[in-house]
């Protein structure tokens, strides 16, 4: 009677597994197909990418500036290595 009850349950727990996992499976295949379409649609509604500016054609800095700026950067790491 015993080994009945537990063939009954092991039989069931084997059923709610296969349940689950097919469950979890079916989820996660529609949020990749839901993500999928999601990226294809947002791909084509982005607009085209601007096209950026040059630093050194800044307004206001000239090459001496960005000289003295990029100097004073490299000094500072220099002094303050961890």
């Amino acid at each position: 009677m015993l080994m009945n009850n537990v063939s009954e349950q092991l039989l069931e727990a084997a059923s709610l597994m296969g349940l689950g996992m097919a469950f979890v499976f079916a989820f996660l295949s529609l949020a990749i197909l839901a993500i999928t379409v999601m990226s294809r649609l947002a791909a084509e509604a982005a607009p085209a990418p601007k096209v950026a500016v040059p630093a050194s054609s800044a307004p206001g800095l000239s090459p001496q500036k960005m000289a003295a700026i990029g100097a004073a950067i490299k000094q500072y790491k220099n002094n303050n290595k961890y």
